[in-house]
C-alpha cells in the first residue's frame, strides 16, 4: 500500500487494515532493530491525540526477560476469575495480530482495528510511530472505551524507555534478568537490569521475581530512590495451586511471581479470593487464549512445542527436554539472528534428531547456518541433522518419521512455534 495516498483512502477490511499496520509503521517482529524506537516521545503525542486513555484504567505493568507473557497471562486469569473485567496487552502475537489485545480472554473485534486505522490514519501519517506504539495505542484506547477494572500490560522491549511506561500502574512486576535484546539494552546483567528497573515509579510497590546477586542491589537502588515498597518473590516459598494449564517446569518461578503479585495487590484492596486463584491457574491457557507455553499439541505421537527464544529460556526448555520419556527425540529448530544463538545451541541435547529451519521472517537465521553451528558446537560428536527450507516441511517429515512412543519437540523463536500452531488450527 502506497502510504503516500493513504489519507485519502479509506480502508474497509481488516487484512487491509493489517496491511497498513505492518507497510506504514515498521514492526519489530518482522525487521528486528530498525523498528526499534526509544523514548516515550511519540507515545505521549499518541496518548494527547487519543484524549490520554492510559490514564483511564488501572493497570499492572509487567517487565523481564523471560516469563512476562505467561506472568500476565496467569494474572489476568486470576482477574477474570475473580469477577474483574480484564485487560490484557502483550506481545508478539503467535497466530493472529488480535493475540495482543484481549479483554476477559476475547481479542479484539477485527471491525475494531479498521475504525481505529480510518479515524487515525492522518495523525499516523504525520507523526510516524512504530508499529508497536500504534497497537499499544490501539489497545488502551480500546481498555479505557471497554471500561475495563484492570489491564495486565506486558513490556514490549525493556522498560525505561518502553512506550508502555506512559503507565502509572498500581504494581510494577519484573520476573527476570537475563542477556536478551543487548544491542538496546546492555551487554552486562546489571545494565539489562538498569533498563528493566525503569517501570518502577514513585510509591507504587514492585514485585522482582528472581532475587539474582547481580542485580538485586540495581533493583533495591531503584526502589529506595522512587520510594517504592519491593519484595523479592523467590525470598520465599509461596503457595500455588497443583493444577496448572502452563505444565511446564520452567513455569514454577512464574507462579511464584504471580502469586507474590497477589499479595501485594489484595494489599491495595483488590479481591483476588483463594478460589480465583485456583481456577485462575487452572483454566488460563482456556481463559486468556495463550498458547505456545510447553504447549501439547498431540499426545501419540507427543508433540509439544514452547516460545522460550533465548539462551535464558532455551536453558529451561532444554531441562525439560532431557526429562522427556520417549524412544527417539526429534527436534524442529530455527532461531533469529539477533539473538544469543551459539549460546543458545550450546544448551540443546545432543542425542536428538534435528530437523533444522527458519521461519517466513527476514530476520530468520539460514537454516544451513543454524545446522554449521551446532555441529561446530558439538564437535566430535554424531549429530544428527537434516536441514529444511520451510518450517512446514520439517515439522511434516519429524511427525511422518515418529512412532507414537517417540516425541516432537517445536521451537527455537516465536516464529516457528507461530507457524506450528497455524498447522494445529491454534
Amino acid at each position: 500500500m502506497n502510504t503516500q495516498s493513504n489519507i485519502n483512502h479509506k480502508i474497509s477490511t481488516f487484512s487491509e487494515a493489517l496491511e497498513y499496520l505492518y507497510s506504514s509503521t515498521p514492526a519489530f517482529h518482522l525487521v528486528g532493530a530498525s523498528a526499534y524506537k526509544p523514548g516515550l516521545e511519540n507515545t505521549q503525542k499518541l496518548m494527547q491525540h487519543l484524549g490520554h486513555p492510559e490514564k483511564k484504567f488501572k493497570a499492572v505493568h509487567i517487565a523481564g526477560t523471560n516469563g512476562k507473557g505467561s506472568t500476565s497471562h496467569l494474572l489476568a486469569a486470576v482477574f477474570q476469575k475473580a469477577g474483574y473485567k480484564t485487560g490484557l496487552y502483550t506481545s508478539p502475537h503467535l497466530v493472529d495480530y488480535r493475540e495482543r489485545i484481549r479483554i476477559n480472554g476475547q481479542m479484539i473485534p477485527q471491525q475494531r482495528v479498521v475504525d481505529f486505522v480510518n479515524k487515525n490514519m492522518p495523525f499516523l501519517e504525520k507523526v510516524r510511530p512504530s508499529f508497536f506504539e500504534t497497537t499499544m495505542a490501539m489497545a488502551f484506547e480500546f481498555f479505557a472505551e471497554q471500561k475495563v477494572d484492570i489491564a495486565i500490560v506486558e513490556v514490549g522491549l525493556g522498560g525505561r524507555l518502553d512506550s508502555t511506561n506512559i503507565l502509572t500502574p498500581e504494581l510494577s512486576v519484573i520476573t527476570n534478568i537475563g542477556y536478551d535484546h543487548t544491542e538496546f539494552l546492555g551487554n552486562t546483567l546489571e545494565q539489562i537490569a538498569s533498563e528493566k528497573a525503569g517501570i518502577i515509579k514513585p510509591h507504587i510497590p514492585v514485585v522482582i521475581g528472581e532475587r539474582d546477586i547481580q542485580t538485586a542491589y540495581t533493583f533495591i537502588q531503584k526502589a529506595q530512590k522512587e520510594k517504592s515498597p519491593l519484595v523479592f518473590a523467590s525470598d520465599r516459598q509461596w503457595i500455588v495451586p497443583e493444577q496448572c494449564q502452563l505444565s511446564g517446569v520452567y513455569q514454577m518461578k512464574n507462579k511464584q511471581t504471580v502469586r507474590c503479585a497477589i499479595e501485594v495487590l489484595r494489599q491495595r484492596g483488590w479481591q483476588l479470593s483463594n478460589w480465583a486463584i485456583e481456577q485462575g491457574f487452572a483454566e488460563v491457557c482456556t481463559l486468556t487464549g495463550l498458547h505456545g507455553r510447553w504447549d501439547v499439541l498431540r499426545e501419540k505421537p507427543f508433540i509439544v512445542c514452547d516460545t522460550g527464544h533465548n539462551s535464558h529460556g532455551i536453558k529451561y526448555v532444554a531441562r525439560q527436554l532431557r526429562q522427556l520419556e520417549c524412544e527417539k527425540l526429534y527436534i524442529v529448530f530455527g532461531m533469529v539472528s539477533d539473538k544469543d544463538v551459539e549460546e543458545s545451541l550450546r544448551l540443546l541435547p545432543t542425542d536428538a534428531y534435528y530437523f533444522f529451519t527458519q521461519a517466513t521472517t527476514k530476520r530468520a537465521i539460514p537454516a544451513t547456518e543454524l545446522q554449521r553451528l551446532f555441529v561446530e558446537i558439538n564437535k566430535g560428536q554424531d549429530i544428527q541433522s537434516e536441514v529444511f527450507q520451510s518450517v512446514e516441511d520439517a515439522i511434516k517429515t519429524a511427525i511422518n518419521r515418529a512412532n507414537e512412543n517417540d516425541a516432537v519437540f517445536i521451537g527455537g523463536s516465536n516464529y516457528v512455534v507461530g507457524e506450528a500452531l497455524k498447522m494445529f488450527s491454534l
